[in-house]
């Protein structure tokens, strides 16, 4: 009894959603139900809620909400990036035939002429289906035509996904690197040498740039502070060693292949392992400005004629081939670390 009592419940629901739905269009019906809201976002952007809530009839198999994420995960975009498909009303017209098709018609193999112009497919065997989707409801009926549910997004075979523009960088490389912490001892060094308006120019420019740890490694090794680094009198070789003219992306670099710095010194890339330069790695790439590309490396760089100078010392260190031969082994110890300098006092003046 109790069972007939649940069919006869069931079968009043069934029959009174059906009357509800009779009473309203396919896209009314969509707009009602939050499981499409997807698809309708899609129907309006691509023009077609007046098409569709014509007098027709049509036959719609309607993509859930769900069966347009998993679409989405597919493809790896986001569904505002799907609603703004140029190919966006082709899609959804493959989902659409004329004229009223309820399941009672369907037969295995049996196939039918979108709207889109390429042909769908159906099967029976192991429930209905349509190109592989499962159709999970049937014959929901609108005032101009049926509603099937089905739980995959149909592609046509020509869709294809847009190419994407490349984002328009909006902010110089002095003005990246102002607005993040991570160089701010970098852009105290720009600001010390008087090179943020050279690196503000047209360029463009490419900046292989040290981050505030890159730094810190730099004072640690050298056993001075950040003042006494910017204090330097050759602190702008330093900087200038970092920066090439032109804009040199990720994919142009090649294994050994080199390029001059606005210092006048090279610089030599490697890529086994890792892309790097002159030993240091390149840990982020291609943050483009608008006039250059910025990338970011771990350690500081340091070219051959960079002379550190002991601000601390009045003491000079003989200027004699010994003494270089000394100086070139320290640089090479140092480059082992991947930093190169050279410890030498700089004569004063008599």
């Amino acid at each position: 009894m109790k069972k007939l009592l649940s069919i006869i419940a069931t079968l009043s629901l069934l029959f009174g959603m059906t009357v509800f739905a009779a009473e309203k269009s396919i896209v009314e019906i969509a707009v009602d139900d939050d499981n499409f809201s997807i698809l309708v976002a899609a129907l309006q952007e691509a023009d077609l809620v007046d098409a569709l809530s014509g007098d027709g009839p049509f036959t719609v198999f309607a993509p859930t909400n769900a069966a347009f994420e998993a679409l989405l995960a597919d493809l790896g975009i986001t569904a505002e990036q799907l609603l703004s498909q140029s190919m966006l009303a082709d899609v959804l017209l493959y989902h659409v035939v004329a004229g009223e098709v309820l399941s009672s018609a369907l037969t295995e193999g049996m196939e039918a002429t979108t709207l889109n112009g390429e042909k769908i497919t159906f099967t029976l065997d192991g429930g209905a289906k349509v190109n592989g989707s499962v159709i999970s409801a049937v014959d929901i009926e609108a005032t101009n035509g049926v509603i099937h549910v089905i739980d995959k997004v149909l592609v046509p075979a020509g869709f294809e996904l847009d190419a994407e523009e490349p984002a328009v960088p909006e902010n110089s490389i002095v003005e990246i690197a102002l607005g993040n912490e991570n160089f701010s001892i970098l852009v105290a060094a720009l600001q010390k040498a008087d090179l943020v308006g050279a690196l503000s120019g047209e360029g463009p420019f490419t900046v292989f740039a040290p981050t505030n740890a890159a730094f810190e490694q730099l004072l640690a090794t050298l056993n001075i502070t950040a003042d006494e680094l910017l204090n330097q009198p050759d602190l702008a070789k330093v900087l200038l060693f970092h920066v090439v003219s032109g804009k040199v992306m990720s994919s142009a670099l090649e294994e050994g292949m080199e390029a001059e710095t606005l210092n006048g010194e090279s610089i030599t890339f490697t890529l086994e392992g890792g892309a790097k330069v002159n030993g240091s790695v390149i840990s982020a790439v291609d943050i483009e400005a608008t006039n250059g590309v910025i990338h970011v490396i771990d350690t500081v760089i340091i070219p051959e004629n960079f002379v550190y100078v002991d601000l601390n010392e009045d003491e000079e260190l003989p200027d004699t081939s010994a003494t270089s031969l000394i100086l070139l082994g320290l640089a090479s110890l140092v480059a082992g670390s991947g930093a190169l300098f050279v410890t030498r006092k700089r004569k004063e003046d008599e």
